[in-house]
């Protein structure tokens, strides 16, 4: 069975020059990936194919040829009931249709993210419990291969939630959120963990912690197209930070830290989740989720929380980001969305479903892709939505068709 699903997170300069707008939308609902025709012109998408893999989809990234698409999944479990593993696909390059592409690889525990190498020749896989990485060979027909050997003594921190290979292909980026606060437990520090990575092997770098890593909860990290800096999402702390690219580290403290929300007092039960940046640089779109509910009328209904993209602007000298817009999402619970590839429509995938209250009245809302177009000074247009039949929205992303 065929459906279209969004793809997160893969707006890299690299994987969409030449493109020219030409695109597939892919989203992960439950073990279905759904792949939609995207109308750049009509801001609208069409659904055309879904394959299924053996557990939920996590996440999922292209090759750089744009010719493979590797995803995920996992039943997120732990122990001998725990299967996890990356299925490869290739790409149909006339509407975006997924093939399986080769036998999947198995791993040892969910993934909650993958990357490829810039010279596609590696997948980099993250885990979040125990927190780790790991690399797979990736073989010259697209089809994945043996796991890649690793030195001992590899710092890979507290609950990895992204990893990501710099655009030079000789670091990797493995985001670790740590633990919030609760009240009877002792904090578990955050930390951005940088690795030398040669031919598939990683070597510690450095360890990006300010303060200490305590309140600093990041959980996705997007390079800058052309110029030498990198953002950072914060979780728990409702925060946007900008990092400097330099002597093959990152700065060890951010350049500028900035709100995400239109009222930063109010941050409980709130988060971000992904960011992106605009294939120009000038731009950046930042996930505002709000999941909080509360009681109206006997039933349990979306409180006042904000759901929304952050749009900035970006200083080219400096790499500052300045808010310009918060565009309400239309949905809840924003947890990926997606640009298409010359960088004139976003779609979002609101996750889950809920109750909302509209005046004396409750009504169901349902999980949903929202479409935008985004105008040349960088804010987006609210086009139209594409309900769902149930929740869980889970992953998302657009890539070019080569």
């Amino acid at each position: 069975m065929i459906r279209v699903l969004l793809i997160g997170g893969l707006t890299m300069a690299g994987m969409l020059a030449g493109a020219e707008g030409k695109a597939a939308l892919y989203a992960g609902l439950g073990p279905e990936l759904i792949t939609y025709r995207v109308d750049v012109a009509g801001a609208s998408l069409e659904k055309v194919a879904s394959v299924t893999v053996p557990e939920n989809v996590q996440e999922a990234w292209p090759h750089p040829s744009r010719k493979f698409l590797y995803v995920a999944w996992s039943n997120n479990r732990k122990g001998a009931e725990g299967r996890h593993g990356v299925t490869a696909f290739r790409i149909d390059p006339g509407n975006g249709v997924l093939r399986q592409h080769g036998r999947p690889i198995t791993v040892a525990a969910r993934s909650v993210f993958l990357t490829v190498d810039g010279k596609g020749k590696h997948i980099v896989v993250a885990y979040n419990e125990p927190s780790k990485a790991t690399v797979h060979r990736i073989a010259e027909d697209g089809t994945l291969g043996t796991e890649v050997p690793q030195p001992g003594g590899l710092d890979f921190g507290v609950y990895a939630h992204q990893v990501r290979v710099d655009p030079s292909n000789q670091l990797v980026m493995v985001v670790t959120r740590g633990n919030g606060p609760p009240a009877s437990q002792q904090v578990d520090p955050g930390a951005i963990k940088v690795y030398g990575y040669k031919d598939g092997v990683l070597s510690n770098r450095a360890s990006i912690a300010p303060g200490g890593g305590h309140n600093f909860q990041p959980r996705h990290l997007e390079f800058h197209p052309s110029r030498p800096f990198a953002y950072v999402t914060l979780e728990g702390q409702n925060k946007l930070q900008a990092y400097r690219l330099e002597k093959g580290t990152l700065s060890a403290a951010p350049l500028f830290t900035k709100e995400t929300l239109v009222n930063p007092g109010k941050m409980a039960r709130q988060a971000t989740s992904t960011l992106h940046a605009h294939p120009n640089g000038r731009f950046l779109y930042v996930g505002n989720r709000g999941m909080g509910k509360t009681e109206f009328k006997g039933k349990r209904v979306l409180g006042d929380w904000e759901n929304s993209i952050a749009v900035y602007a970006i200083n080219p000298d400096s790499g500052e980001p300045a808010l310009i817009q918060n565009a309400d999402t239309h949905g809840v619970h924003p947890r990926t969305f997606a640009l298409d590839p010359s960088g004139r429509m976003l779609v979002v995938a609101n996750m889950e479903g809920s109750l909302v209250r509209n005046g004396e009245e409750v009504r169901s809302g349902a999980a949903r892709l929202s479409v935008f177009r985004i105008g040349a000074d960088g804010k987006l247009e609210f086009v139209r939505k594409y309900d769902q039949e149930r929740g869980g929205l889970f992953w998302t992303g657009m890539v070019a068709l080569p």
